[in-house]
Protein backbone atom coordinates (compact mmCIF):
# COMPACT_ATOMS: atom_id res chain seq x y z
CA UNK A 1 0.00 0.00 0.00
CA UNK A 2 2.80 2.26 0.48
CA UNK A 3 3.95 2.02 -2.91
CA UNK A 4 0.46 2.83 -4.40
CA UNK A 5 0.40 6.52 -3.58
CA UNK A 6 -0.97 8.82 -5.07
CA UNK A 7 1.38 9.57 -9.13
CA UNK A 8 1.24 13.21 -9.93
CA UNK A 9 3.18 12.00 -13.29
CA UNK A 10 4.69 9.84 -15.66
CA UNK A 11 7.90 9.67 -17.67
CA UNK A 12 7.97 9.33 -21.58
CA UNK A 13 10.85 7.17 -22.45
CA UNK A 14 10.20 8.19 -26.18
CA UNK A 15 12.07 7.29 -29.19
CA UNK A 16 14.79 4.67 -28.86
CA UNK A 17 17.53 7.26 -30.51
CA UNK A 18 20.84 8.28 -29.38
CA UNK A 19 22.09 11.59 -28.32
CA UNK A 20 24.00 12.43 -31.00
CA UNK A 21 20.75 11.41 -33.47
CA UNK A 22 18.58 13.67 -31.58
CA UNK A 23 18.91 16.98 -33.88
CA UNK A 24 18.93 14.86 -37.17
CA UNK A 25 15.25 13.05 -35.78
CA UNK A 26 14.02 16.11 -33.85
CA UNK A 27 14.24 18.18 -37.63
CA UNK A 28 12.43 15.12 -39.32
CA UNK A 29 9.42 15.08 -37.02
CA UNK A 30 9.03 18.54 -36.74
CA UNK A 31 9.09 18.84 -41.43
CA UNK A 32 6.49 15.52 -41.36
CA UNK A 33 3.91 17.39 -38.19
CA UNK A 34 4.15 21.02 -40.23
CA UNK A 35 3.50 18.81 -43.79
CA UNK A 36 1.05 16.99 -42.03
CA UNK A 37 -1.03 20.34 -40.56
CA UNK A 38 -0.62 22.20 -43.88
CA UNK A 39 -1.38 19.22 -46.17
CA UNK A 40 -4.53 18.56 -44.91
CA UNK A 41 -5.55 22.45 -44.04
CA UNK A 42 -4.94 22.52 -47.13
CA UNK A 43 -7.41 19.96 -48.12
CA UNK A 44 -9.98 21.30 -45.85
CA UNK A 45 -10.16 24.86 -47.36
CA UNK A 46 -9.95 23.43 -51.21
CA UNK A 47 -13.13 21.51 -50.39
CA UNK A 48 -14.68 24.70 -48.37
CA UNK A 49 -13.69 27.21 -51.16
CA UNK A 50 -14.65 25.13 -54.30
CA UNK A 51 -18.59 24.50 -54.19
CA UNK A 52 -17.31 21.31 -56.88
CA UNK A 53 -15.85 19.38 -54.25
CA UNK A 54 -18.52 19.55 -52.27
CA UNK A 55 -19.52 16.10 -52.53
CA UNK A 56 -20.28 12.71 -49.98
CA UNK A 57 -16.74 12.02 -50.37
CA UNK A 58 -15.10 15.04 -50.60
CA UNK A 59 -17.66 15.77 -46.92
CA UNK A 60 -15.86 12.60 -45.63
CA UNK A 61 -11.89 13.41 -46.64
CA UNK A 62 -12.21 16.54 -45.15
CA UNK A 63 -13.57 14.82 -41.63
CA UNK A 64 -10.58 12.58 -42.07
CA UNK A 65 -8.06 15.86 -42.89
CA UNK A 66 -9.15 16.92 -39.96
CA UNK A 67 -9.24 14.00 -37.52
CA UNK A 68 -5.49 13.91 -38.88
CA UNK A 69 -4.41 16.97 -38.06
CA UNK A 70 -5.99 16.66 -34.33
CA UNK A 71 -4.42 12.53 -34.19
CA UNK A 72 -0.59 14.10 -35.17
CA UNK A 73 -1.19 17.05 -32.70
CA UNK A 74 -2.18 14.98 -29.62
CA UNK A 75 1.30 13.14 -29.73
CA UNK A 76 3.92 14.88 -31.98
CA UNK A 77 4.45 18.44 -30.41
CA UNK A 78 4.91 16.63 -27.29
CA UNK A 79 7.44 14.30 -28.52
CA UNK A 80 9.31 17.38 -29.92
CA UNK A 81 9.86 19.39 -26.85
CA UNK A 82 11.01 16.15 -25.26
CA UNK A 83 13.37 15.79 -27.67
CA UNK A 84 14.44 19.32 -27.37
CA UNK A 85 14.51 19.60 -24.02
CA UNK A 86 15.09 16.11 -22.41
CA UNK A 87 12.46 16.42 -19.76
CA UNK A 88 10.25 13.76 -20.33
CA UNK A 89 7.55 14.11 -17.28
CA UNK A 90 3.68 14.44 -18.40
CA UNK A 91 1.18 15.39 -15.70
CA UNK A 92 -1.31 12.23 -14.81
CA UNK A 93 -4.28 14.82 -15.78
CA UNK A 94 -1.76 15.87 -19.21
CA UNK A 95 -1.47 11.91 -19.74
CA UNK A 96 -5.31 10.73 -19.00
CA UNK A 97 -6.47 13.80 -21.84
CA UNK A 98 -3.86 12.63 -24.01
CA UNK A 99 -5.00 8.90 -24.06
CA UNK A 100 -8.55 10.02 -24.33
CA UNK A 101 -8.03 12.32 -27.55
CA UNK A 102 -5.92 9.62 -28.88
CA UNK A 103 -8.39 6.68 -28.74
CA UNK A 104 -10.75 9.33 -29.97
CA UNK A 105 -9.67 10.47 -33.00
CA UNK A 106 -7.83 7.04 -33.86
CA UNK A 107 -11.35 5.17 -33.67
CA UNK A 108 -13.32 8.25 -35.56
CA UNK A 109 -10.71 7.52 -38.28
CA UNK A 110 -11.63 4.13 -38.42
CA UNK A 111 -15.27 4.85 -38.84
CA UNK A 112 -14.64 7.58 -41.66
CA UNK A 113 -12.42 4.93 -43.50
CA UNK A 114 -15.52 2.65 -43.75
CA UNK A 115 -17.91 5.82 -44.66
CA UNK A 116 -15.20 6.55 -47.60
CA UNK A 117 -15.84 2.91 -48.50
CA UNK A 118 -19.29 2.87 -48.14
CA UNK A 119 -19.25 6.24 -50.78
CA UNK A 120 -17.22 4.50 -53.09
CA UNK A 121 -19.37 1.39 -52.92
CA UNK A 122 -22.41 3.11 -53.69
CA UNK A 123 -20.57 5.17 -56.59
CA UNK A 124 -19.56 2.34 -58.50
CA UNK A 125 -22.45 -0.39 -57.63
CA UNK A 126 -25.22 1.98 -57.66
CA UNK A 127 -24.59 4.63 -60.06
CA UNK A 128 -27.88 5.60 -60.98
CA UNK A 129 -29.08 5.86 -57.57
CA UNK A 130 -26.01 7.64 -56.09
CA UNK A 131 -27.68 11.14 -55.47
CA UNK A 132 -30.62 9.29 -54.10
CA UNK A 133 -28.53 7.35 -51.55
CA UNK A 134 -25.71 9.89 -50.55
CA UNK A 135 -27.92 12.59 -49.45
CA UNK A 136 -26.34 15.23 -47.45
CA UNK A 137 -28.93 14.39 -44.66
CA UNK A 138 -27.52 10.64 -44.34
CA UNK A 139 -23.43 11.99 -44.69
CA UNK A 140 -24.21 14.51 -41.97
CA UNK A 141 -25.91 11.86 -39.69
CA UNK A 142 -23.53 9.49 -40.54
CA UNK A 143 -20.41 11.46 -39.24
CA UNK A 144 -22.28 13.02 -36.10
CA UNK A 145 -22.45 9.36 -35.35
CA UNK A 146 -19.82 8.43 -35.89
CA UNK A 147 -18.14 11.50 -33.51
CA UNK A 148 -20.76 10.49 -30.47
CA UNK A 149 -19.91 7.17 -30.60
CA UNK A 150 -16.30 7.95 -30.72
CA UNK A 151 -16.76 10.05 -27.50
CA UNK A 152 -18.20 7.44 -25.86
CA UNK A 153 -15.87 4.69 -26.63
CA UNK A 154 -12.79 7.12 -25.56
CA UNK A 155 -14.78 8.27 -22.14
CA UNK A 156 -15.49 4.31 -21.23
CA UNK A 157 -12.17 3.74 -21.56
CA UNK A 158 -10.81 6.73 -19.22
CA UNK A 159 -13.44 6.31 -17.00
CA UNK A 160 -12.04 2.63 -16.79
CA UNK A 161 -8.37 3.90 -16.07
CA UNK A 162 -8.92 6.70 -13.81
CA UNK A 163 -10.66 3.63 -11.34
CA UNK A 164 -7.12 2.22 -11.15
CA UNK A 165 -3.94 2.70 -9.00
CA UNK A 166 -0.40 3.39 -9.96
CA UNK A 167 2.50 2.02 -8.34
CA UNK A 168 4.69 5.36 -7.47
CA UNK A 169 8.04 3.73 -8.40
CA UNK A 170 6.72 2.00 -11.56
CA UNK A 171 6.01 5.40 -14.05
CA UNK A 172 7.81 4.65 -16.77
CA UNK A 173 5.99 4.68 -20.04
CA UNK A 174 8.22 3.01 -22.81
CA UNK A 175 6.76 5.03 -26.09
CA UNK A 176 6.66 8.68 -26.84
CA UNK A 177 3.10 9.31 -25.86
CA UNK A 178 0.39 7.88 -23.48
CA UNK A 179 -0.81 4.37 -24.56
CA UNK A 180 -3.39 2.24 -22.83
CA UNK A 181 -1.66 -0.97 -23.34
CA UNK A 182 1.14 0.84 -21.60
CA UNK A 183 -0.86 2.30 -18.55
CA UNK A 184 -2.64 -0.89 -18.21
CA UNK A 185 0.83 -2.35 -17.48
CA UNK A 186 1.70 0.13 -15.09
CA UNK A 187 -1.01 -0.33 -13.11
CA UNK A 188 -1.01 -2.36 -9.87
CA UNK A 189 -4.72 -2.70 -9.45
CA UNK A 190 -6.50 -5.27 -11.38
CA UNK A 191 -6.73 -4.62 -14.75
CA UNK A 192 -8.73 -7.46 -15.63
CA UNK A 193 -11.87 -5.85 -16.74
CA UNK A 194 -9.92 -3.22 -18.33
CA UNK A 195 -8.78 -6.03 -20.79
CA UNK A 196 -11.81 -7.74 -21.11
CA UNK A 197 -13.49 -4.31 -22.74
CA UNK A 198 -11.00 -3.54 -24.72
CA UNK A 199 -10.81 -6.92 -26.52
CA UNK A 200 -14.85 -6.83 -26.45
CA UNK A 201 -16.07 -3.18 -27.32
CA UNK A 202 -12.65 -2.22 -28.27
CA UNK A 203 -12.70 -5.37 -30.86
CA UNK A 204 -15.91 -5.00 -31.81
CA UNK A 205 -15.48 -1.12 -32.91
CA UNK A 206 -12.15 -2.48 -34.70
CA UNK A 207 -13.60 -5.24 -36.39
CA UNK A 208 -16.91 -4.09 -37.58
CA UNK A 209 -15.30 -1.12 -39.77
CA UNK A 210 -13.00 -3.37 -41.04
CA UNK A 211 -15.22 -6.15 -42.04
CA UNK A 212 -17.54 -2.91 -43.67
CA UNK A 213 -14.52 -2.13 -45.88
CA UNK A 214 -13.91 -5.76 -46.96
CA UNK A 215 -17.28 -6.47 -47.77
CA UNK A 216 -17.90 -2.97 -49.81
CA UNK A 217 -14.82 -3.48 -51.89
CA UNK A 218 -15.77 -7.30 -52.26
CA UNK A 219 -18.96 -5.87 -54.29
CA UNK A 220 -16.77 -3.22 -55.97
CA UNK A 221 -14.61 -5.89 -57.26
CA UNK A 222 -17.32 -8.04 -58.53
CA UNK A 223 -18.89 -5.69 -59.89
CA UNK A 224 -15.75 -4.35 -61.71
CA UNK A 225 -14.84 -7.89 -62.87
CA UNK A 226 -18.59 -7.62 -64.74
CA UNK A 227 -17.99 -4.74 -66.67
CA UNK A 228 -17.17 -5.36 -70.31
CA UNK A 229 -14.18 -2.92 -70.15
CA UNK A 230 -10.72 -3.55 -69.05
CA UNK A 231 -10.55 0.05 -68.96
CA UNK A 232 -13.09 0.66 -66.72
CA UNK A 233 -12.02 -1.81 -63.99
CA UNK A 234 -8.85 -0.19 -63.98
CA UNK A 235 -10.55 3.21 -63.50
CA UNK A 236 -11.97 1.40 -60.91
CA UNK A 237 -9.20 0.04 -58.88
CA UNK A 238 -6.76 3.03 -59.16
CA UNK A 239 -8.80 5.18 -57.73
CA UNK A 240 -9.61 2.33 -54.68
CA UNK A 241 -5.81 1.51 -54.57
CA UNK A 242 -4.55 4.38 -52.33
CA UNK A 243 -7.60 3.80 -50.20
CA UNK A 244 -6.48 0.13 -49.87
CA UNK A 245 -3.66 1.19 -49.15
CA UNK A 246 -3.92 3.38 -45.93
CA UNK A 247 -6.12 0.78 -44.98
CA UNK A 248 -3.82 -1.85 -44.65
CA UNK A 249 -1.15 -0.05 -43.21
CA UNK A 250 -3.99 1.55 -40.31
CA UNK A 251 -5.70 -1.38 -39.22
CA UNK A 252 -1.78 -3.69 -39.37
CA UNK A 253 -0.63 -0.85 -37.11
CA UNK A 254 -3.57 -0.98 -34.87
CA UNK A 255 -3.93 -4.69 -34.98
CA UNK A 256 -0.30 -5.22 -34.02
CA UNK A 257 -0.14 -2.55 -31.29
CA UNK A 258 -3.43 -2.65 -29.06
CA UNK A 259 -4.27 -6.37 -29.01
CA UNK A 260 -0.79 -8.46 -29.71
CA UNK A 261 0.98 -6.56 -27.66
CA UNK A 262 -1.56 -6.70 -24.36
CA UNK A 263 0.31 -9.26 -22.82
CA UNK A 264 3.40 -8.48 -23.97
CA UNK A 265 6.32 -6.34 -22.73
CA UNK A 266 6.74 -3.32 -24.63
CA UNK A 267 9.55 -3.38 -27.79
CA UNK A 268 11.22 -1.22 -30.15
CA UNK A 269 8.84 -2.84 -33.08
CA UNK A 270 5.87 -1.11 -30.63
CA UNK A 271 7.31 1.78 -31.01
CA UNK A 272 7.82 1.87 -34.62
CA UNK A 273 4.56 0.72 -35.08
CA UNK A 274 3.28 4.01 -33.28
CA UNK A 275 5.02 6.25 -35.43
CA UNK A 276 3.75 4.21 -38.09
CA UNK A 277 0.06 5.05 -37.29
CA UNK A 278 0.38 8.31 -35.35
CA UNK A 279 2.63 9.96 -37.48
CA UNK A 280 3.45 8.85 -40.77
CA UNK A 281 -0.27 8.09 -41.68
CA UNK A 282 -1.66 11.33 -41.07
CA UNK A 283 1.30 12.67 -43.39
CA UNK A 284 0.00 10.31 -46.33
CA UNK A 285 -3.34 11.73 -46.27
CA UNK A 286 -2.85 14.65 -48.57
CA UNK A 287 -0.63 12.83 -50.70
CA UNK A 288 -2.22 9.76 -51.51
CA UNK A 289 -5.62 11.05 -51.05
CA UNK A 290 -5.12 14.56 -52.81
CA UNK A 291 -1.95 14.86 -54.82
CA UNK A 292 -3.02 11.81 -57.30
CA UNK A 293 -6.62 13.43 -57.24
CA UNK A 294 -7.83 15.75 -60.65
CA UNK A 295 -10.30 17.40 -59.18
CA UNK A 296 -8.33 18.93 -55.83
CA UNK A 297 -5.15 19.77 -58.63
CA UNK A 298 -8.21 21.76 -60.41
CA UNK A 299 -9.45 23.45 -57.35
CA UNK A 300 -5.73 24.03 -56.21
CA UNK A 301 -4.42 25.81 -59.60
CA UNK A 302 -7.95 27.68 -59.70
CA UNK A 303 -6.92 29.24 -55.99
CA UNK A 304 -3.98 29.61 -56.58
CA UNK A 305 -4.15 31.70 -60.11
CA UNK A 306 -7.06 33.66 -58.82
CA UNK A 307 -4.93 34.32 -55.70
CA UNK A 308 -2.22 35.68 -57.84
CA UNK A 309 -4.10 37.87 -59.96
CA UNK A 310 -6.17 39.25 -57.35
CA UNK A 311 -3.60 39.72 -54.98
CA UNK A 312 -1.49 41.76 -57.85
CA UNK A 313 -4.22 44.33 -57.96
CA UNK A 314 -5.32 44.10 -54.14
CA UNK A 315 -3.04 43.93 -51.31
CA UNK A 316 -5.62 42.88 -48.54
CA UNK A 317 -7.16 40.17 -51.07
CA UNK A 318 -5.77 37.39 -48.62
CA UNK A 319 -6.92 38.50 -45.86
CA UNK A 320 -10.65 39.41 -47.47
CA UNK A 321 -9.93 35.76 -48.37
CA UNK A 322 -9.50 34.42 -44.72
CA UNK A 323 -12.58 36.55 -43.33
CA UNK A 324 -14.94 35.35 -45.92
CA UNK A 325 -13.82 31.76 -44.95
CA UNK A 326 -13.74 32.01 -41.04
CA UNK A 327 -15.82 35.35 -40.75
CA UNK A 328 -15.98 34.59 -37.08
CA UNK A 329 -12.16 33.99 -36.45
CA UNK A 330 -11.37 37.30 -38.07
CA UNK A 331 -13.11 40.37 -36.78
Amino acid sequence: MENQSSVSEFLLLGLPIRPEHWGIFFTLFLAMYLTTVLGNLLIILLIRVDHRLHTPMYFFLSHLAFSDISLSSITVPKMLMNIQTQQHSISYNGCISQMYFFILFGCLDNFLLALMAYDRYVAVCHPLRYITIMREELCVCLVAGSWSLCCAHALLHTLLLTQLSFCANNTVIPNFFCDLTALLKLSCSDVSPNKLVTFTEGGLLFILPLSSILGYYIHIGSTALRGPSTKRFLKTFSTCGSHLFVVSLYYGTIACVYFFSLFQNSSDKDIVASVIYAVVTPLLNPFIYSLRNRDIKQALGIVVTRTTSLSERHPFYLLWTLHHIFPKVIV
